[in-house]
């Protein structure tokens, strides 16, 4: 894998973090596969998201319903603006899965404030990465928080 490579990944993977902060949920979307899928593991070394709760598992069905309530004039997130920052490192290439999607993995600080509150988030994500055209798409994102077992607040927004 060559240079521009590596730096069309890191590309691809701060314009996400970028329309997560805005939060731009049309965008972020649509560089989801049609079978594309979100998990926020509720515990460390979680085997499956299927046979074990999770703090969030979202194929695309769930995502466009989560995102529909996010925008809805009457949503009661809207009674509060939600502001957040994405910090990624260590971003680094893990080769194909059997699927034959590309693996990357990278760590991450989020940043979030909403309902007058500070929330600090961070921990590794893995995406499944597929190429389309001159670009790519994820077909899979898991977000291993390094705390996953703690009580978490709502989950407003994906991180």
């Amino acid at each position: 894998m060559s240079n521009a490579d590596i730096k069309a990944i890191e590309d691809f993977l701060y314009r996400e973090a970028s329309l997560l902060d805005r939060p731009d949920l049309d965008s972020w979307m649509a560089l989801f596969t049609e079978d594309g899928s979100y998990w926020l593991p509720a515990a460390e070394g979680q085997e499956d998201p299927l046979n074990h709760v999770s703090h969030i598992y979202d194929d695309r069905v769930m995502m466009e319903i989560r995102r529909r309530n996010f925008v809805h004039p009457r949503a009661a997130s809207k009674d509060w603006p939600v502001r957040s920052s994405h910090l990624l490192g260590n971003i680094q290439l893990r080769g194909n899965n059997d699927a034959g999607d590309l693996v990357v993995t990278s760590n991450f600080h989020v940043i979030m404030w909403y309902r007058g509150e500070q929330r600090c988030f961070a921990g590794t994500c893995e995406h499944h990465l597929v190429t389309a055209e001159d670009d790519y798409r994820i077909r899979h994102k898991r977000v291993n928080l390094i705390n996953p077992e703690a009580p978490q607040q709502s989950m407003i927004i994906y991180l």
